[in-house]
């Protein structure tokens, strides 16, 4: 077992499109790195990160898991990550803790849809990474096309420091046999029969020595951007020795100005040593990351009067502070997987929660491996840098902070995207509404995308998720796992409500509450806002000298209730500016009750007047098929109200991108196989919210 070290951990994640090869490459490197003594396959549901029954029957990944192993000198930390949208926020939450990526890329498919997210995700975080090219023995390979794309789709800057040898399946002129490092200058070929674990080095075929010799000046000239060492030997026409290469290639990475591409087959273990070492060498450990900042809940800034500004090094000196990235619930004790910045944590320990202004006990640390707590992983203590899992807390939740009592400090939380679709579940008898309802506030705490509300009226629990899949899979759970008696209605799509003009209006108390006359007006302005991400963005523009605080504060509470309780169709509002103009009072009877009275009655007028427009959620979606079904799903886009922005030829298949209301998609993967005679391939993300037709706001009362 590898000394852990902070020099030589690495905390990384693979993340690609769906069906890229992610899974496949973790498995690869776990047998390679001993980890484990036979590969998993994802088409037999024999995967080690993929154990969920799910994952198994789907051959996708669902839930992100984390498997430990050593590696030369390196202890790795690896989440293999879901590709599909649905499962995003797995993604999301996970490079929020990491500390580099590996973004796997099919040699036939290229930039996909899921691939553009998920590079967004890692710029979002600052997460530094290096590319892989896999599935080079496929149909249709084309690693310089997709080299390209990076560039041109991602605005990535690639530096390949290994090209493929050969490219296609066995039965091409010229098939994939390996891959040359332009590093060494070599070429590798990768025994079949030790499954990649065992590889030649040899010199680079005469044939392809040109091809490499143009690669390899690319590599270096770009290079030169990052060093003036490099630079002035190029000058002089010196030799570059291979150490400063890896020097540069490391600094340039963890500054994310360049990203190392390497390629090969992770399916028969080609390429994936080169991987492992480009982990090693290229992505950063803990200490490459610059300090976590965050907040005192508890101290004012003298300055600024807000609270005060907290950092955390990566070391063991500073004290202990952690973050809360996922929640796998038992019915035991809920497994808490945990990133720590800084500081020792033992077991039996007590830690703070100065979010929730909390205490939690941790009984106990373990060693995380896929989805279950490795029996023989159970520790004293863990350090800065670890990915670990605790045992004891019972009241936090994702994206909480723990820290050690006598220091508070709360990190910045998980942003996670808003649930685009619905579906109405409800329990056949009472004993049963008991048990879904437990069963729901598990499912809750395990995914933070996940939401239920129940209806008390009519019995009914609205579930929402990110979309079709997604509830597919909570709905297979409640029958099958948890073995509920439950009826499921068809799926809802979770439309938004915003206005579609400005409008100033005044609100109003003229009212007898407890025998004394209330009195208050209040006069605001609502109007679109495409400038911010926030649903409703109130602003207090309220003469100071017109009002007292107290009453101004009593408005802006109500706006704010107002704004979170939805509008005239009871759907969340979005895209929407509150701005507070100012109010009226007299002697007697203007008190806070009034002016909340008031700011309710200004916020619904404003409502009806400013145009109400209902929003459906728009998705982009990217359908990958042979030329002869072109023309058939483009006539098929065109009935779904679906606008094509972008169509390119890609090999032998057309990739045609669209943005399609979601309404329109429900059960289109069926769709999709018969209009292609299966041979086609579809995948969506969300893209925007933009106004439904007039007749869909009129079934929810929008009628303007």
């Amino acid at each position: 077992m590898t000394k852990r070290t902070l020099e030589t951990l690495r905390n990384i994640g693979v993340i690609a499109h769906i069906d890229a090869g992610k899974t496949t490459v973790t498995e690869r490197m776990l047998y390679l790195s001993g980890a484990s003594h036979k590969v998993g396959q994802v088409d037999k549901g024999t995967t080690i990160t993929d154990d969920d029954p799910e994952e198994a029957d789907r051959g996708i990944t669902i839930y992100s898991a984390c498997v430990t192993f050593d590696w030369n000198k390196s202890h790795v930390n690896l989440l293999d990550t879901p590709g599909h949208v649905d499962f995003t926020a797995e993604v999301e939450r996970c490079l929020r803790v990491l500390d580099g990526a590996v973004v796997v890329f099919s040699a036939r498919e290229g930039v996909e849809a899921q691939s553009e997210t998920v590079w967004r995700q890692a710029n979002k975080y600052g997460v530094p990474r290096i590319a892989f090219i896999n599935k080079l023995d496929r149909e249709g390979a084309g690693f310089e096309r997709v080299f390209n794309e990076l560039n041109r789709r991602l605005g990535a800057t690639p530096v390949a420091i290994s090209i493929p040898y050969g490219q296609g399946p066995e039965h091409v002129e010229n098939p994939f046999r390996g891959i040359i490092d332009l590093i060494e200058m070599k070429l590798l070929t990768f025994d079949k029969e030790s499954l990649g674990k065992q590889f030649e080095v040899s010199e680079i075929p005469e044939e392809m020595l040109d091809e490499a010799q143009v690669w390899r000046e690319t590599m270096i000239e770009k290079l030169y951007e990052y060093s003036n060492e490099m630079m002035e030997l190029a000058l002089q026409e010196e030799p570059i020795p291979i150490p400063l290469i890896r020097k540069v290639l490391r600094e340039a990475t963890l500054a994310m100005q360049i990203q190392p591409l390497l390629c090969g087959s992770a399916l028969h273990g080609i390429g994936v040593q080169t991987v492992l070492n480009a982990v090693e060498h290229y992505l950063p450990s803990p200490l490459d990351r610059p300090a976590v900042k965050g907040f005192n809940p508890f101290q004012k800034d003298k300055k600024t009067g807000e609270p005060a500004i907290e950092e955390r090094g990566p070391n063991n000196e500073d004290p202990f502070c952690a973050l809360v990235f996922k929640i796998i619930p038992e019915r035991t004790a809920d497994n808490y997987w945990v990133r720590v910045y800084s500081g020792e944590l033992k077991q039996n320990s007590r830690v703070s929660n100065p979010g929730k202004e909390l205490k939690e006990n941790v009984s106990q640390l373990w060693q995380l491996r896929a989805s279950k707590k490795n029996p023989q992983g159970q520790i004293e203590k863990v350090g800065a840098g670890d990915i670990v899992c605790l045992i004891g807390p019972r009241h936090s939740i994702t994206g909480d902070t723990l820290c050690d009592p006598k220091h508070p400090i709360v990190l910045e939380a998980i942003e996670f995207p808003k649930t685009v679709i619905s579906m109405a579940i409800e329990p056949e008898n009472t004993a049963e509404r008991k048990k879904l309802g437990e069963m729901l506030e598990m499912l809750k705490r395990q995914d933070p995308t996940f939401q239920a509300v129940e209806n008390e009226e009519t019995g009914q629990t609205l579930i929402s998720g990110m979309g079709e899949l997604h509830l597919d899979i909570i709905k297979n759970r409640l029958l099958r796992d948890f073995k509920l008696n439950v009826k499921v209605h068809k799926p809802r799509v979770s439309y938004r409500e915003t206005v579609s003009k400005a409008t100033e209006t005044v609100g109003e108390c003229h009212r007898i509450v407890g025998g004394a006359q209330l009195f208050a007006k209040v006069k605001l302005r609502i109007e679109p806002n495409t400038e911010s991400d926030k649903p409703v963005t109130l602003i207090n523009a309220c003469p100071p000298e017109s009002l007292s605080a107290d009453l101004v504060t009593a408005v802006m509470e109500q706006l704010k209730a107002k704004g979170e309780g939805g509008g005239l169709s009871s759907f969340p509002l979005s895209k929407l500016k509150v701005t507070f103009l100012g109010g009226e009072t007299r002697e007697e009877g203007s008190n806070e009750m009034a002016f909340s009275i008031a700011a309710s009655e200004a916020f619904e007028h404003a409502l009806r007047a400013a145009g109400p427009v209902l929003l459906e959620p728009v998705m982009k979606l990217q359908i990958t098929t042979p030329e002869d079904y072109y023309g058939d799903f483009v006539n098929d886009i065109q009935k779904r109200r679906g606008m094509i922005s972008e169509t390119e030829q890609r090999g032998e298949v057309t990739v045609i991108e669209a943005h399609v209301p979601l309404v329109e998609l429900f059960g289109y993967s069926d769709s999709m196989r018969s209009l292609s005679q299966g041979r086609g391939g579809a995948s969506m993300q969300p893209h925007e919210y933009q106004p439904a037709p007039p007749e869909v706001g009129r079934e929810y009362g929008i009628t303007s």
